[in-house]
């Protein structure tokens, strides 16, 4: 028979043994070299070393909850909060019955509340919140007499709340927020005398609130946000509940008044009644010094009168004030001076949506911490102060919808931490300021329906920031879109319609590849529809009608799969129409006014392609080929008399090596890169491989000096020299932005005469997206959902144009984090083409044996598994490697992990648990948030679990992955529909997220 505390440490033991992740080691102490007592997280009693305490918060853990937990029988506190604990909560915790604090909320718990944890009679803290656990709240749980706190908020719960909880004659704190709870509100919650907080919003109660819960004094915290509430507030509620301090009963249905007794609640700090029914005035809130925040957005207050705004003036007082949202209402009157006079904590000011005129009060300059400012649809007048320029934390300001006049004033540009602006809809005139350039967290500016005239200015374009949304339409703006458009690679949303731009568009436009929508009518462009425009895959909306655009409809059109309208009416195209993608159907095409087309679909009723324009095109054609084949009679010409020349002259000069295709301008010798790199010192080096070594070094040209990456092959590796060529002839063929660049190459000799070659490229500052997803851990790092989403279709980017695009197709056969590097931006770069192969099908004069084939056709756990069974490398070899690489960047797991055995591979592993597993399946640093310097799991769960977008952008995300790195090639997707649908992807994620808004806060 085991000793009392050796079944702790078993017990113990057994706990260690369910956790299968502990990337902090943190059990690694929980061993027989020194008493259990001594183990990180346990407590014991001092007498007889009885385990009191498992303690284990916030460490990120993974696993499951042992059964054996139950053997414990003398614990009082057991806290895993904040990990990733799965599966479900074991009914052994029932024979806990000293424990007095449970803390399991922030985990993955699923399956039922065991209702045997009524068994642990001295409980005093119940935590089960942001889970998944499913089910009734068990009614036995109101046995629980020493109960003070119960939290099961932000789970998927149903069921009504249990009557039973009436009897909890100690609870003070209740939260069931967040579920999908029905029924109404059990009138025996009102005998819970010592209840200081009850949260239960964002469930779908109905009927009215118990009145018995509005003679509870101690309440100080009362919130039913996004309900079904129906009713009104009772009219002595500021008298019954004197230590209110926060009252949420946002997005539900009450009507009426607001009590006028509120005036009375002095401690109240957070009045939150946005999105009801309440009508009719509100009351002096002059004695609630205590108050920070205000929100009764969205109902039916006032009616529009000119002492409507008293309230305004009533909040001087509250030298806490951090929030008032009144917009949305009927107020009317000017907004006072006295605004000036509020607290200078004040962040966020919205009186949108009333009925408010006049002009903007002189002393709103004074808030200075004002972050958010919402004065649009109302009929403010006058100018807008350049004192707005003052405002410098200022992150969104919208004065949309007004009959504001004169010039945007310059001091705009001031705002260096604005993110939104949107100044839509009034009588502005004069140019946009070019000082708005140096607001460079901007990601959206509307300024559509102005009298703006002159040009677009370059500083404008040039915000790379600009990620959501440009829109400049309705207005006078004239002369040619600027040449810099291609910096705007991540805008979704182009709207320069309805003004007087001419010239011909930008090829720099085709950088854009984030856009959805592009809308350029009614306008004076012309010329041809640039050929860059096919990079716009994600295009979901395209109007260029009326304009003077001319030549035929790019046949890319057919091919773009998101494209759902596309305007070219009253231009000048000609030539015949495409039939396929958005061409087969003509209700989302329009083409009237284009008087020279023909062909397309039956429904288009257009003329047939005649024998003449096929001769004209033939014409056409001759026009272009006659003048190319002279110029090539006279190359060839000329290139005789260089042949010549260099026949002599080879017999004299020795012939010039290979890498000097690549070398155009700059020249090295093995002295520059040995300079460079501090004689190829140890502190330089950044990488190394089978074919050589990677230094970082600082090359001096012409007095300027270049950061600079350089790669040294090792020429005693049997293939080195054979990489070194096949990565030349990849790189001198190949240019696009999410590729490496190199500089130079040199091919020589070292000091002690032994053969020397080396690659030159641009050095990436952030290193290699392997040293991102699997850090040093004292150097800690990590990249956030969106950045990995951004870098995941920057490779697949790269893959698609070396795929699709290439003159001749290239397929890169190592494709691994190692090889993606990351420059300043995190925008990702493909590099290490040792192993690229040209296809032999299109080889252009290059034979395959020019290309590299040196042994296996890439890295285990990356490497296609046909190349492994003898077969030709192929686009498809790529496409495994991305799916497998995009599977590694978002479960945080390499493919060789020794988890993986047997038939379990990283493929079948996320396979299998998709979509109802994700949480488990997902990189566990994705859910983890920072907040105010402390690391913590805290809402993140409910990030994944609530908001649809990121689930769903998770979940499809990693099915690309797992179909690109199917078993079989014929499986798997082609680069070109991955890169369109990961685009997709990441638009819907920037709006979602950002556009998300905060109804609900928890106590």
């Amino acid at each position: 028979m085991l000793k009392s505390n050796e079944t702790d440490q078993l017990a113990l033991l057994e706990f260690k043994a369910k956790v299968t992740h502990d990337p902090l080691e943190v059990l690694s102490s929980w061993n027989y070299s020194r008493h259990f007592c001594q183990w990180k997280g346990v407590a014991c009693s001092r007498r007889h070393k009885r385990v009191t305490g498992l303690r284990l918060p916030s460490l990120l853990l993974q696993g499951s909850l042992s059964p054996h937990i139950g053997n414990l029988r003398f614990l009082r506190v057991l806290d895993l909060k904040n990990n990733s604990f799965r599966n479900e909560i074991p009914q052994a915790i029932g024979y806990l019955f000293r424990l007095q604090k449970l803390m399991l909320y922030n985990n993955s718990f699923g399956g039922q509340i065991p209702d045997n944890i009524s068994h642990c009679v001295n409980l005093e803290s119940l935590g089960l919140g942001v889970n998944e656990l499913v089910g009734k709240v068990p009614g036995k749980l109101g046995s629980l007499s020493k109960l003070r706190i119960l939290t099961v908020h932000l789970n998927y719960l149903s069921g009504e709340i249990p009557s039973s909880f009436g009897n909890l004659s100690s609870l003070e704190f209740l939260s069931a927020a967040a579920n999908q709870s029905v029924g109404q509100i059990p009138e025996t919650l009102g005998e819970l005398k010592r209840m200081r907080q009850i949260l239960l919003g964002i469930n779908k109660l109905s009927g009215e609130i118990p009145f018995s819960i509005y003679n509870l004094s101690s309440l100080n915290c009362f919130e039913f946000v996004v309900n079904q509430r129906q009713g009104s507030l009772p009219s002595d509620l500021g008298f019954t509940l004197p230590n209110l301090e926060r009252l949420n009963v946002g997005e539900n249905q009450f009507t009426g008044p607001i009590p006028a007794s509120i005036s009375n609640a002095s401690n109240l700090m957070r009045l939150a009644i946005e999105k009801n029914g309440f009508s009719g005035k509100l009351p002096s809130l002059q004695n609630l010094h205590k108050l920070q925040w205000v929100n009764i957005f969205q109902n039916h207050l006032r009616n529009g009168e000119k002492d409507d705004l008293e309230l305004v003036e009533s909040l001087v007082n509250a030298s806490r004030l951090e929030l008032l949202d009144i917009g949305d209402n009927n107020f009317g009157g000017m907004l006072p001076e006295a605004v000036g006079n509020f607290s200078t904590r004040l962040r966020r000011l919205s009186v949108e949506n009333n009925q408010l005129f006049g002009n903007i009060p002189s002393g709103l300059r004074n808030l200075a911490n004002l972050e958010l400012l919402y004065l649009g649809d109302n009929q403010f007048t006058g100018r807008i102060p350049g004192s707005i320029g003052d405002l410098q934390k200022l992150q969104t300001l919208r004065l949309e919808g007004n009959k504001f006049l004169g010039e945007i004033p310059s001091s705009i540009g001031n705002l260096t931490s604005l993110t939104t602006l949107n100044f839509e809809e009034n009588m502005l005139e004069g140019s946009i300021p070019s000082s708005l350039g140096k607001c460079q967290n901007l990601i959206s500016l509307n300024l559509s329906n102005n009298n703006l005239s002159g040009t677009i200015p370059t500083e404008v374009i040039g915000l790379s920031s600009l990620s959501i949304y440009l829109d400049l339409s309705q207005n006078h703006l004239n002369g040619p879109l600027p040449s810099n458009f291609g910096i705007l690679k991540n805008l979704g949303f182009l709207d320069i319609s309805e003004n007087k731009l001419s010239g011909e568009i930008p090829s720099s436009i085709g950088s854009c590849i984030m856009l959805e929508q592009l809308i350029m009518n009614g306008n004076f462009f012309q010329g041809n529809i640039p050929s860059s425009f096919s990079s716009l895959r994600g295009i979901e909306n395209r109007d260029l009608s009326r304009n003077n655009f001319s030549g035929r409809i790019p046949k890319c059109f057919e091919n773009f799969p998101f494209l759902q309208n596309l305007n070219l009416s009253f231009n000048h195209f000609e030539g015949e129409v495409p039939i396929k993608g958005v061409f087969s159907n003509s209700s989302a095409i329009s083409l009237d006014g284009n008087d020279n087309l023909c062909g397309g679909i039956s429904e288009l009723h257009l003329s047939t392609c005649s024998i003449k324009e096929s001769k004209q095109s033939r014409s056409r054609s001759l026009k272009l080929i006659i003048p190319v084949v002279i110029g090539i009679l006279l190359v060839t010409g000329m290139s005789c008399l260089i042949i010549t020349s260099w026949r002599s002259k080879s017999k004299r000069e020795p012939a010039t090596p290979p890498s000097a295709l690549l070398a155009s301008v700059l020249r090295v010798s093995y002295e520059n890169l040995f300079k460079a790199t501090d004689g190829f010192s140890l502190e330089n080096l950044i990488g190394a491989g089978s074919f050589g070594s990677v230094y970082k070094g600082v090359l001096n040209h012409d007095d300027h000096e270049t950061l600079v990456a350089v790669k040294v092959l090792n020429l005693q590796h049997r293939g080195a020299s054979k990489s070194f060529m096949a990565e030349c002839q990849a790189l001198r063929s190949i240019r696009h932005r999410n590729l490496v660049k190199i500089i130079t190459s040199c091919a020589g000799v070292d000091f002690q005469g032994n053969d020397f070659e080396a690659l030159v490229y641009e050095f990436m500052v952030n290193g290699s997206l392997e040293e991102w997803l699997h850090p040093n851990p004292e150097a800690p790092r990590n990249l956030n959902l969106l950045q990995r989403l951004n870098i995941a279709f920057d490779v697949a980017s790269a893959l698609d144009y070396l795929h699709h695009y290439c003159e001749t197709p290239v397929v890169h056969c190592d494709l691994k984090p190692s090889n993606v590097l990351l420059d300043g931006e995190l925008t990702a770069h493909v590099g290490d083409f040792g192993l690229a192969k040209f296809l032999p099908e299109a080889t252009n004069n290059l034979s395959s044996n020019q290309s590299s084939s040196i042994g296996v056709k890439g890295t285990v756990g990356y490497a296609a598994p046909e190349y492994g069974m003898g077969s030709e490398v192929s686009t498809s070899g790529d496409v495994y490697s991305f799916g497998i690489l995009l599977l590694e960047m978002f479960t945080g797991k390499m493919p060789t992990n020794e988890m993986f055995t047997g038939n379990l591979t990283l493929h079948n592993f996320v396979k299998e648990a998709l979509p109802e597993r994700l949480a488990e399946t997902v990189d566990p640093v994705l859910l983890v948030e920072r907040e105010e310097g402390e690391t913590s799991n805290a809402n993140a769960h409910k990030q994944l679990t609530r908001s649809f977008s990121v689930k769903e952008c998770l979940v499809s995300v990693l099915e690309i992955g797992v179909t690109c790195s199917s078993e079989l090639p014929r499986e798997r997707m082609s680069m070109e529909d991955v890169a369109a649908q990961l685009v997709s992807f990441r638009n819907k994620l920037v709006k979602n997220v950002r556009g998300q808004p905060a109804t609900y806060v928890t106590a």
